[in-house]
């Protein structure tokens, strides 16, 4: 195996740690985009729909109102801050299950194709 294989190989293998993800959670990967669009946690999230009997709640209902005023104020101002928003609760793109074994398939392929040289 050539030099430039062994690093094509470990390069590989770190962008397949990273991006494998947890059974319940968010891969390396897609948790530092997530910090990176908005590292001092200052961008608003969409709150959750309240539940039964805290809509009754004139309090509740006014303090969620106003996150979601402000998040769709800053959504609508321009499309690098739209951007960050949705970059900032994004998620892996297919179920843990699915992603594993694409990532594993990537892997033997490029395995095969770099010890084939």
């Amino acid at each position: 195996m050539t030099r430039r294989g062994a690093w094509i190989l470990l390069l590989t293998a770190l962008l397949m740690v990273a991006s494998w993800p947890p059974d319940k959670d968010r891969s390396l990967v897609v948790k530092a985009l997530n910090w990176s669009v908005d590292p001092g946690d200052s961008l608003p999230v969409l709150p959750p729909q309240l539940g039964f009997g805290l809509s009754d709640d004139p309090q509740a209902v006014e303090l969620r109102d106003e996150v979601v005023r402000r998040y769709d104020q800053l959504f609508n101002r321009d499309a690098l801050t739209r951007s960050r928003l949705k970059l900032k609760v994004a998620e892996d793109p297919f179920n843990p299950t699915t992603e594993r074994q694409l990532l594993l398939a990537c892997g033997i392929v490029v395995v095969f194709l770099t010890l084939k040289r």
